[in-house]
């Protein structure tokens, strides 16, 4: 199935399910896809090893000039900005001076659009960095993921890179003293010769038990709405997922669920 690249450090706007009208920025090659993680549903394909290829990242300069030129932009033409996420072609928190591109995010926004708000989606697997931490709570939406409270699962899905520890995540989460939204990608299907599916009965058990350890203050639940880089892979029911948010909403989450 067909999956694309950002090839531009500003992009959109565009209407996010989760988020509204959300101004992109990408922190990461624009030739490549570069993630710590290789998750079977990401719309910007697999996660390769392009270390010959790779251009370095973006300098907070060009950042900065690209995001007032989009914002200035968006302003003359009386266009509506709810909010600028960070996302783009793979983690962004990766991007060595991430702090530092969120404190200009934030100087830019106040003088631009100081009603929009600022998101990252991150993946989680950064949050051992105190810089990192330390940026993702300066902002209004730090939107965390965690696909999974099993983490064999976590494998099948996300496919992590390097070392990985469920139990380290929960940790570093903890640390936010619940001001963090977490996100969870729903799903179910064929991959490597293994069928999973992330809303049985075991693994919502489980989910609910890890929202009870680090405590969002707001969980979104979404599933495929996009082509994804591995096959025979299935959209969870809108059903399905209201019967999630409604065990989640029960224990005192506010829960979203995208539509």
């Amino acid at each position: 199935m067909s999956t694309f690249l950002f090839n531009e450090i500003i992009f959109g706007p565009v209407k996010s399910r989760r988020l509204g009208i959300s101004l992109g920025v990408n922190l990461l090659p624009l030739n490549s896809k570069l993630c710590n993680f290789n998750c079977i549903y990401c719309e910007c394909g697999w996660t390769l090893n392009n270390k010959d290829t790779f251009t370095g990242f973006h300098s907070l300069e060009n950042i900065r000039t690209a995001l007032i030129a989009k914002l200035d932009e968006m302003r003359k033409n009386n266009q509506q900005l709810d909010v600028i996420t960070f996302a783009g072609n793979g983690e962004p928190t990766l991007n060595p001076h991430f702090e530092q591109i969120i404190d200009m995010t934030i100087d830019v926004r106040n003088t631009h659009f100081p009603e929009a708000k600022i998101s990252v989606l991150s993946n989680s697997t950064m949050l051992n960095k105190e810089s990192v931490i330390r940026a993702l709570l300066k902002i209004e939406n730090p939107i965390l993921k965690v696909d999974s409270a099993i983490e064999d699962t976590v494998t099948w899905i996300n496919c992590p890179q390097n070392n990985f520890s469920l139990e380290k995540v929960v940790a570093n989460l903890q640390k936010f003293n619940g001001k963090f939204i977490l996100q969870t990608m729903f799903l179910k299907g064929l991959h490597n010769n293994q069928y999973l599916d992330n809303t049985t009965e075991i693994e919502i058990t489980a989910w609910l038990e890890l929202l009870q350890k680090v405590n969002p203050e707001k969980v979104m639940i979404y599933t495929i709405a996009r082509e994804t880089p591995a096959q025979n892979l299935e959209r969870i029911s809108f059903e399905k997922l209201d019967e999630i948010a409604v065990r989640a909403t029960s224990l005192g989450f506010v829960v979203q669920v995208a539509h």
